[in-house]
C-alpha cells in the first residue's frame, strides 16, 4: 500500500505568501510538499526525485527564466502522465494554447479546497488509468 510512503507534490511558486498558502492547503489535504521557487529549481527536483513525485502544482508566472507552462512541458517529458495543476491570476486565457493536455487551472485567488480538489482529481484519474 502507498500509505507508508509520503505522497509527494512538487509545488512551484516564486511568491512566498502564495507558496505558504498553497503548501498549507496541500499539506492539510495529506500531501507532502517539495517546493521550488523557480522553474529551473523545479526541473532539478524532478530530475532528482521524479519517480517519487506524483503531482505538479505550478504558478504560471515565475519571474525570470522558465515559466509554469515551460515547467509542465519539461515535467511531462520526464513523466508523461504526471498530473499538472496551474495557478494563475491573469494567464487563464492562455491555458488552452499553452497548457499540457489533461491539466487543470486554478484561478488566483482560490480557496484551499479548490486546489485540493484539482490535484486530487488528476491524481485519481492518473491512478485509474495506470491501473486499468
Amino acid at each position: 500500500m502507498l500509505l507508508d510512503k509520503p505522497v509527494l507534490i512538487l509545488l512551484v511558486e516564486d511568491e512566498p505568501i502564495m507558496l505558504i498558502h498553497a503548501q498549507d492547503a496541500l499539506e492539510d489535504g495529506g500531501y507532502t510538499v517539495v517546493e521550488a521557487s523557480s522553474g529551473e529549481d523545479a526541473i532539478q527536483l524532478l530530475s532528482q526525485q521524479g519517480d517519487q513525485i506524483i503531482g505538479l502544482v505550478t504558478d504560471v508566472r515565475l519571474g525570470k527564466g522558465m515559466n509554469g507552462w515551460d515547467v509542465a512541458r519539461r515535467a511531462r517529458e520526464q513523466k508523461a502522465s504526471l498530473p499538472v495543476v496551474y495557478l494563475t491570476a491573469e494567464s487563464a486565457e492562455d491555458w488552452a494554447a499553452q497548457g499540457v493536455p489533461k491539466s487543470l487551472l486554478v484561478q488566483k485567488p482560490y480557496a484551499p479546497a479548490q486546489l485540493l480538489t484539482a490535484i486530487s482529481t488528476l491524481i485519481n484519474e492518473a491512478s485509474a488509468n495506470a491501473a486499468g
